[in-house]
């Protein structure tokens, strides 16, 4: 993977600072009608107003698709799809967390691929068609879903949560607003952080990172460990929300390329049987993943560790590292997310451990490998 990432269709969405500045780009581009993707919560603190009143003084139809459910479902991406093609409409607008950004980007494949299914689109490089222009609005600071080539789609009937991975799905725009991101509650602002630390964590440690990756995961690190507990404890801080944007912006291209590892696997999983929200199973699993990888990563995280501020250069990197995952569950604690995850039954932890054996091995380039025997024992660490 590492030799093929030079040659691959990646690209890098071009950044707005701010919701108003996307006028003039659909005026521009002549669109008349674009569907809206985000959650009942989000329109109903009033976050996507002001775009809604802005494109319709600019004469700009818009279509509201506010259903999206916190793992969205494949139930959301056909209601979705249907409402854009009833209203006609020419580009989409995902406005939320990772939810929405995940629902618009399926619907955007199945606008392309209009005779298959989601399932059919499923796994990597699936879908080759151009989607309509998606642009990612993050209310968030976490999924980095803004700039990935992944959307995570839960289907319910089979109690299961899988990924397309297409370059397709990269959106054209992301709006780093951190206006946007000044209601969302303490608890969320901590789970989503945790997610961006995670992805920026794994996406280091891998086995297939390039210097580009590794500089964009530490920076990340550094920006989340200086910044996350500021947001959690003031959520109107400007400046600490602007860097957990920019944060997460990073993290999120640092594992487009060089993809994340068991904490992901294992938390997609959770998602799919039990609805856990992805920020909390990520947070609490990554401890203890670090942990079970061993001494394999132990350099790595005392990089990681030096970039977050936690570890002195005078460490050796045994040290480092079980100082930075100390650091890590400090900070889950200071932000009073909890040490393991309830509602898990150890009867599913077989078929919960396939799943995310099937998903891991071999598309994730981790750094120590374990069969599905070896990732029952993690479920068993997060077991309430």
């Amino acid at each position: 993977m590492r030799i093929a990432l030079p040659f691959l269709p990646y690209r890098t969405p071009k950044v707005y600072d701010s919701v108003q500045e996307i006028l003039p780009l659909l005026l521009d581009k002549g669109y008349k009608r674009v569907l809206l993707v985000t959650d009942k919560s989000i329109r109903a603190l009033g976050l996507t107003l002001s775009l809604e009143q802005a494109l319709q003084q600019k004469g700009i139809a818009c279509a509201v698709y506010e259903d999206t459910c916190p793992n969205p479902t494949v139930q959301n991406v056909e209601s979705a799809r249907e409402l854009y093609l009833k209203e006609s409409c020419q580009c989409i607008i995902a406005f939320g967390g990772g939810s929405p950004m995940d629902c618009a980007k399926a619907v955007g494949a199945r606008i392309a691929y209009p005779k298959k299914s989601l399932r059919g689109l499923k796994g990597l490089l699936r879908v080759r068609r151009a989607i309509p222009m998606l642009i990612a609005i993050p209310t968030t600071a976490g999924t980095g879903s803004e700039v990935t080539l992944t959307a995570v789609i839960t289907d319910t009937e089979k109690k299961d949560k899988y990924t397309i991975n297409s370059f397709p799905l990269i959106p054209s725009i992301a709006v780093l607003d951190p206006e946007v991101t000044y209601s969302l509650p303490p608890h969320l602002t901590a789970t989503t952080g945790m997610d961006a630390l995670t992805h920026a964590v794994e996406a280091y440690i891998g086995r297939s990172t390039t210097k580009q990756t590794r500089a964009q995961s530490l920076h990340a690190v550094r920006l989340i460990f200086e910044n996350i507990k500021r947001v959690y404890d003031c959520g109107q801080d400007y400046t600490a929300r602007a860097n957990m944007l920019q944060a997460a912006y990073l993290a999120g291209l640092a594992f487009s390329k060089s993809y994340v590892g068991y904490v992901h696997a294992v938390a997609h999983s959770l998602g799919g049987r039990y609805n856990i929200p992805h920020g909390l199973a990520n947070a609490v699993l990554l401890p203890h993943v670090l942990q079970t990888y061993g001494a394999k990563i132990h350099k790595k995280l005392y990089a990681l560790g030096r970039a977050a501020g936690v570890v002195d250069a005078a460490d050796c990197y045994a040290t480092g590292a079980a100082k930075f995952i100390e650091a890590i569950k400090k900070l889950n604690q200071s932000m009073n997310i909890p040490q393991a995850l309830s509602g898990i039954r150890r009867e599913d932890i077989p078929l919960l451990a396939a799943h995310a054996d099937q998903e891991a091995n071999p598309l994730y380039p981790v750094p120590v490998l374990m069969d599905a025997d070896e990732l029952k024992l993690l479920y068993e660490l997060v077991i309430s």
